[in-house]
């Protein structure tokens, strides 16, 4: 071997070398976590976000609570990192320079507008104050001023304090909020969520009275006080979900329909729904709540289905047209496990012509309980997802033991 050939079998090495440890320190600055923000109304909204990197492939996890919602898809080439989360359709694309990142996070259909992301390298926040007011419990919240807006009504708000963080969630009549944590900082409670949707920015401070003065993306206030006192402190009572929605004649069968993934129609005539009990749970893919509700259904329809229920969902989707749908849903049934078919019923503003027995319907998810005989027997509107704590299992204990009382009657 001549010295030419030895000179440049090294320089080939060095070069393999360089390019390997320049791969791996620039890797090294896309993995781990990240304080970020995401600028949603016009307010930074900060959250917590993870990457993993394994050579050119990548993952990306939000936080719901403790529980990370992971992306389905991801890349990172010369600090460009692209995060793909198929089931709730969209891409997070940011360029990383050392221990920052900033780009976009926007969702895949028509006419969405891109959010601004920027983080940086993750450091744990100061504890909050050990004087600072005890929240612990149920609440419930009123929003100051008037309106006309039919879902403007009292909201329940649960708190749980825990050594100097809180954590928390909101019960709207649409759903609730995701999973809310923070801490007191400067004499007011700020937390905040955003796990890939639900961006929300909360600050609260303390009255003297007991009560909370909120304020929700800087915007909106809010008046709140524990639920054994609103009485006293002039704030309504919250609405029952399930007698928000209604049927208009409950002596009727319920009628429902829409499209399969392959394209054909179904309705409650078919032979599969006769003589069952029947949850349709009225959605769509875009429905943040929708997903904190799928995986509940999915437990139901596995535990019940050999007894007779049938789960269905009616999705009213942004585009309805099956072959745009349809990757929406498949990746929503991939993301859940789920094996209850889903139709496509309409786009997302046609449920309440779709579905004309309904009273007030303006909530998704709506929840819709049928017997055996086809009538409606509840609907809930709305879904309270792990966020809310106590809420959350009494719902679900709610639930099975509708299921199981309508399960009992005989088919007629």
């Amino acid at each position: 071997m001549t010295r030419l050939t030895r000179l440049h079998r090294l320089l080939f090495l060095v070069a393999v070398l360089s390019l390997t440890v320049a791969r791996s320190a620039s890797a090294q600055n896309a993995a781990g976590l990240w304080n970020a923000i995401v600028v949603a109304n016009n307010v930074d909204v900060p959250f917590r976000y993870e990457v993993s990197v394994n050579g050119t492939k990548a993952e990306g996890a939000f936080f719901e609570g403790d529980r990370k919602i992971m992306s389905t898809s991801g890349t990172f080439e010369q600090g460009h990192l692209v995060i793909e989360y198929d089931h709730l359709n969209t891409v997070l694309d940011v360029q990383v320079e050392g221990d920052t990142f900033r780009g976009t996070y926007v969702n895949r259909r028509p006419n969405s507008r891109p959010q601004e992301i920027r983080a940086t390298r993750f450091t744990p926040i100061a504890a909050g104050a050990s004087d600072a007011p005890k929240l612990d419990g149920s609440w419930a919240m009123y929003r100051n001023g008037t309106t006309r807006f039919v879902l403007d009504v009292s909201w329940r708000l649960y708190l749980r304090d825990s050594g100097g963080a809180v954590s928390g969630a909101i019960l709207r009549t649409s759903g609730d909020t995701g999973t809310l944590s923070g801490q007191w900082q400067n004499g007011k409670l700020v937390m905040s969520h955003f796990a890939g949707e639900r961006p929300l920015l909360f600050e609260a401070t303390a009255n003297a009275d007991g009560t909370l003065d909120i304020t929700l993306d800087r915007t909106s206030t809010f008046r709140a006080a524990r639920t054994n006192e609103i009485r006293d402190k002039g704030i309504p009572e919250p609405p029952d979900l399930t007698r928000f929605t209604s049927v208009k004649d409950p002596t009727e069968r319920f009628h429902f329909g829409g499209v399969d993934l392959m394209g054909r129609q179904v309705s409650d005539a078919d032979a599969r729904y006769q003589g069952k009990v029947v949850v349709a749970t009225i959605g769509g893919t875009w429905c943040p709540n929708c997903h904190d509700e799928a995986p509940s259904l999915v437990e139901l329809d596995r535990t019940y289905r050999a007894q007779g229920l049938e789960v269905v969902g009616l999705f009213f989707e942004n585009d309805p047209a099956i072959d745009a749908a349809r990757p929406r849903i498949n990746a929503f049934n991939r993301r859940y496990s789920v094996q209850f078919p889903i139709l496509v019923a309409g786009g997302r503003d046609d449920g309440p012509m779709k579905l004309p027995q309904l009273n007030n319907f303006a909530v998704y998810p709506t929840t819709v309980f049928i017997g055996r005989d086809g009538r409606v027997r509840s609907v809930h509107a709305g879904f309270a997802s792990e966020a809310t704590g106590a809420e959350h299992t009494r719902l679900l204990d709610e639930r099975r033991q509708l299921i199981e009382r309508l399960l009992a009657e005989p088919a007629p």
